[in-house]
């Protein structure tokens, strides 16, 4: 799910992401734009508060979102993966990163400095409007995660999150999906400890939902984990869809 080939007919870009979003030949023009750059495992490819303006179109690979919170600990903003556009905001307002942009194994990406993405978006109107597409769904995303966290509890957070991350990036008609998370990353993500993390997971397991790996989670059950994140809702019976360890007649393994 990560590792999208540019070259050959093959490639798949998922629709939530700006390559997705465009046409064939406007596609060609943008991923033509900037140089080729590859990023090693752990690199870091934009700093937070650094005053540079360059873009990174992601062709292959995933990479993860961070900032620091005034109390100095690390939050995990997000994921991005083949297909997106990262560091366009600093390219569109010249203010300082709002955060680090880090590789999450080998990433492929066109590096695009800022004059050459308004030069394109001037001379290619469809490039434009997929910006800015892009950009507000990048947008409804933050704001909807503020609204679904509300009265959540962690399980029902971690199910929403892997459900939205397996819709976005995995291919139509599949009900499976891996995603190369470590647990402590999606601690960060969700906004819980990673304790309460290792207990969701293993409810989410032992519901049938998920399966999990070194540095990843296997979507199992696409359709099952909705009904998990719908059920974390207010008025949803959360109880009818898996059993949490912990809870009086709960019957997921410790």
């Amino acid at each position: 799910m990560s590792n999208t080939r540019v070259r050959g007919a093959a490639a798949y870009w998922p629709s939530a992401g700006l390559l997705g979003r465009l046409g064939e030949s406007d596609r060609g023009v943008l991923i033509g734009l900037g140089h080729g750059v590859v990023y090693p495992a752990g690199q870091i490819a934009i700093r937070e508060a650094d005053r540079s303006d360059f873009s990174l179109l992601l062709l292959g690979g995933m990479v993860k979102v961070t900032a620091h919170a005034q109390d100095g600990r690390e939050a995990l903003l997000a994921v991005r993966m083949a297909g997106d556009l990262v560091g366009e905001l600093a390219g569109i307002d010249s203010q300082p990163r709002v955060g680090t942009v880090t590789a999450c194994g080998r990433v492929l990406a066109r590096y695009i400095l800022r004059t050459e993405l308004a030069e394109c978006v001037k001379q290619h109107p469809a490039v434009g409007l997929a910006l800015n597409a892009s950009v507000v769904a990048k947008l409804r995303t933050a704001t909807g995660r503020i609204v679904d966290f509300t009265g959540c509890d962690v399980l029902g957070r971690l199910a929403r999150i892997l459900h939205h991350l397996a819709v976005t990036y995995g291919r139509p008609g599949q009900h499976e999906a891996r995603l190369p998370l470590s647990q402590p990353e999606m601690a960060t993500l969700v906004g819980a400890a990673e304790s309460s993390i290792h207990k969701a997971l293993r409810a989410l397991r032992a519901s049938g939902a998920v399966a999990t790996g070194y540095r990843s989670i296997t979507i199992l059950d696409l359709d099952h984990l909705a009904r998990i994140a719908a059920a974390a809702g207010p008025g949803g019976d959360l109880a009818e869809h898996v059993k949490t360890p912990g809870r009086r007649g709960a019957s997921a393994p410790v």
